[in-house]
């Protein structure tokens, strides 16, 4: 069905005007970052100013941490779940899903609270553990139910061929089905670095050791206590942003993919 050239227009002005609303904070963000105030000199000499009086070296080394370690951990175990509830069949499977999807739907501040008080039992508040956890946990209830909607319509064929050589259900997983499904995994690793880096309420509510400050943390503290001019916290945010957005831009053709092909299974 052809669309005539009119129809086209209208798509691509439709098109153009969202694109200027989504860009459009975020140049006024990068405009302000290099503006002049009270306390900024302005130009990039603003980005230099904010790193050192805000202490972003140690928020965005503790970021990174985090973030690496939660990305990490929890693919490997939404890979491992995902494949046992889609691709596996055993007693009580379904209910165990059920507890998952259970995981996604419970907000953080609905259990912020009480598990500030189990971590403190154990003596893991105010460490790198406190902020790392909770985080693995609620990753994982969103990425076993990504993977395992892969898991579930992967090819039986290529399954059934590779039980019959003789290939353990460990081989099946990382060999057959890991390969196909790396859009997939990457789609929930571009997404669990984008929720872990920007987490505020975990951080905020689990450490007080200004080491243990996360990015988006860092930046509420240096608004209060460093700078009252816009200047110099625009350009924290930029710093603060722009890791996630050269993680997008890095992996964004396969984010995509991985989306669209999400989409379609589903």
């Amino acid at each position: 069905m052809r669309v005539g050239r009119g129809e086209q227009t209208a798509n691509y002005l439709i098109l153009l005007a969202f694109a200027v609303v989504a860009v459009w904070p975020v140049l006024t963000i990068v405009g302000s970052a290099l503006g002049k105030d009270g306390d900024a000199p302005g130009g990039l000499a603003n980005f230099h100013r904010a790193w050192d009086a805000g202490h972003f070296a140690t928020y965005l080394r503790t970021s990174l941490l985090v973030s690496a370690i939660v990305v990490v951990v929890a693919t490997l175990l939404s890979i491992a779940s995902g494949y046992a509830l889609g691709a596996l069949r055993f007693r009580g499977s379904t209910a165990l899903f059920y507890l998952f999807l259970l995981g996604i739907m419970m907000p953080a501040e609905a259990i912020v609270v009480p598990l500030y008080f189990d971590l403190r039992s154990v003596g893991l508040t105010d460490t790198l553990w406190a902020v790392v956890l909770p985080q693995i946990a609620q990753t994982v209830a969103f990425g076993t139910f990504w993977l395992r909607a892969y898991f579930r319509t992967s090819s039986r064929s290529m399954v059934e061929a590779a039980r019959l050589d003789g290939a353990s259900s460990w081989t099946i997983l990382w060999r057959v089905l890991v390969p196909p499904a790396r859009p997939a995994i990457t789609t929930l690793v571009v997404l669990t670095f984008m929720w872990t880096w920007n987490e505020f309420l975990i951080p905020l509510v689990m450490v007080t050791d200004d080491s243990l400050r996360t990015a988006p943390l860092g930046l509420a503290f240096f608004q209060g206590q460093y700078t009252q001019g816009f200047t110099l916290l625009a350009a924290g945010a930029v710093l603060v942003a722009l890791p996630v957005v050269l993680v997008y831009l890095f992996l964004q053709r396969h984010f995509i993919a991985g989306m669209l092909e999400g989409a379609v299974r589903e």
